[in-house]
């Protein structure tokens, strides 16, 4: 895997982003939009990790920290490219952020209905915290 090269988002990059998670990433999110990522990409730079392999977009994952938590969104693989390591490369420059911000725990929004990110997430050492329960009132129509 030493083709594997993990950097952070650039502006120049964000439309590959979004289209790549049209193929890639299970859902959506409001934020799904030019503006959005514009927005994330513009207030922490390292934020949005991407995983390049021969000069294609082959993974992503935002690894936000807000001072207080670390959260985890995206982490997404191109389907053609799942279980080569990308998922644990992007996880694990992800938590090397974290570390280096003085974070102590991550978290991830993962889809109920995603078996398949479960799995990933598991193996990862992840585990789903049953009484949590996630809230959210959209601020915009």
């Amino acid at each position: 895997m030493t083709d594997l090269r993990i950097r952070t988002a650039v502006p120049a990059d964000l439309d590959s982003v979004l289209a790549f998670w049209r193929t890639a990433a299970e859902g959506t999110s409001i934020s799904d939009d030019r503006a959005g990522v514009e927005r994330l990409v513009a207030r922490d730079p390292e934020a949005l990790l991407l995983a390049e392999r021969g000069g294609d977009l082959v993974g992503t994952v935002i690894a936000g920290f807000d001072g207080w938590r670390c959260h985890l969104y995206r982490l997404a693989v191109h389907p053609e490219r799942r279980r080569q390591g990308i998922g644990s490369a992007l996880l694990a420059a992800a938590e090397e952020r974290f570390v280096r911000l003085g974070g102590r725990r991550a978290d991830a929004m993962v889809l109920v209905r995603n078996e398949t990110a479960h799995q990933a997430w598991g193996a990862a050492g992840y585990g789903p915290e049953e009484h949590w329960r996630r809230w959210v009132k959209p601020l915009t129509d």
